[in-house]
């Protein structure tokens, strides 16, 4: 399975309603965390009702959880826009 299939399966425990998910791996070739062939630095809009009423600290820590290992091993950076649904911005 891919890195980016293994980082949707996992975000699915917070039932987003939009899952964007963007490789930038090769921006940050030469760059620390960088591998060839990619999978190491992400850009990751989610929304879900998980994160209604919770500060921006407390939604990357759900994303964080959801991701477990894979924070350590192959994510090397993850760029983060969380939102709940009724949020501006929260559209697809």
């Amino acid at each position: 399975m891919s890195t980016a299939a293994q980082i949707r399966a996992r975000l699915a425990s917070l039932q987003p309603e939009v899952l964007e998910l963007e490789d930038e791996s090769e921006r940050h070739r030469g760059h620390a965390g960088y591998r060839e062939g990619g999978g190491t630095h992400w850009r990751l809009t989610i929304v879900a009702q998980a994160f209604a009423g919770k500060p921006t600290l407390a939604r990357h820590r759900l994303v964080y959880q959801a991701l477990g290992e894979m924070m350590q091993h192959p994510i090397h950076a993850l760029a983060i826009t969380a939102r709940a649904p009724d949020e501006p911005g929260a559209g697809a």
